[in-house]
């Protein structure tokens, strides 16, 4: 048995699984997104053993746990990587193509936000940390610290779309140093107005802050264009977002990549032509039975594509 308290759920477990047509399958899939192992262990249990199944994850306690989840499974291979090198660690296994399909879980996980010294929460006391990479030396600490004040709004307007962005900048400029969650917490409550909400007045700035610590955009828009290009084709692409800001990305590329990427000018076509058929233009959200057993699972939209 796993010696770690991880607490997981797999949010749309059944749809995300469906989307790859993977029953029976020989072919190889990837989970760009281990976690827990959830998707990865209905992966597995639908395809052929001939099949298999590649799994990327950076955070130690979910390797250890999904491991231990998945360990009657042989036709499989766990990798401690960020998923951004997808390319590099594929060509080290003698891969060339995914040949059945990959798939997103994006954001953190339960564990990660409700794990008491890992500094994603903002109702538990613990070092101002975020990192999905334990072995990462930059954190939560160094950006509430050390950036400045137009950097901090930037940040807290981009990635979490907060409205008092400039209000809370200046406060945690003007109260440095800032060294736990429940510090940052209460300086955003002070230095901003009471709302009617649903949501806590430090929402936005902890998702921004743990996008900005583990470069999540920018890696996710990076990642999806490998994966994009690594496809054999009838290889299924699908992400499974709960931001809009992922869900925008994905739906951005994919659209962009169901159609032709020259210059609408161009007399001729350059870019290859199509690589993409959506599969639902509309993104597929939680049935109403799994949000009232787990609510995070409001907010999840499944995008998916083909590659043609």
């Amino acid at each position: 048995m796993t010696k770690i308290d991880f607490k997981h759920y797999t949010v749309m477990k059944k749809e995300l699984t469906d989307s790859l047509n993977c029953d029976g399958s020989s072919k190889i899939f990837v989970d760009c997104t281990l976690g827990g192992g959830g998707h990865s262990e209905e992966i597995l249990k639908r395809i052929s053993p001939k099949g298999h199944l590649i799994a990327f994850e950076v955070d130690d306690d979910a390797i250890e746990f999904a491991s231990e989840r998945l360990k009657n499974f042989k036709n499989k291979t766990i990798i401690k990587a960020s998923y951004s090198d997808i390319d590099i660690e594929l060509k080290n296994l003698g891969i060339d193509k995914i040949t059945g399909g990959a798939i997103f879980d994006l954001g953190a996980s339960y564990h990660q936000l409700t794990s008491q010294n890992r500094g994603f929460s903002f109702l538990k006391d613990a070092p101002l940390d975020m990192r999905f990479n334990q072995q990462q030396d930059f954190s939560a600490h160094d950006v509430v610290n050390k950036y400045s004040k137009e950097k901090l709004i930037e940040i807290f307007s981009k990635y979490g779309e907060e409205h008092f962005s400039k209000r809370i900048a200046q406060a945690i400029v003007q109260n440095r140093p800032i060294n736990t969650t429940l510090e940052l917490s209460e300086l955003i409550k002070k230095s901003t107005p009471k709302v009617n909400s649903k949501i806590h007045c430090a929402t936005r700035v902890f998702q921004a802050l743990r996008i900005e610590v583990n470069n999540e955009l920018l890696n996710f828009e990076n990642t999806l264009l490998k994966v994009i290009n690594l496809s054999d084709i009838g290889a299924i692409i699908s992400v499974l977002t709960f931001h809009s800001l992922e869900d925008r990305l994905a739906k951005t590329l994919f659209k962009k990549y169901a159609n032709c990427r020259c210059d609408k000018y161009s007399p001729i076509c350059t870019c290859g032509g199509k690589m993409l058929e959506l599969v639902n233009k509309k993104p597929i959200c939680a049935t109403s039975e799994e949000i009232e057993i787990n609510p995070p699972s409001r907010s999840a939209k499944l995008r998916t594509a083909r590659r043609i």
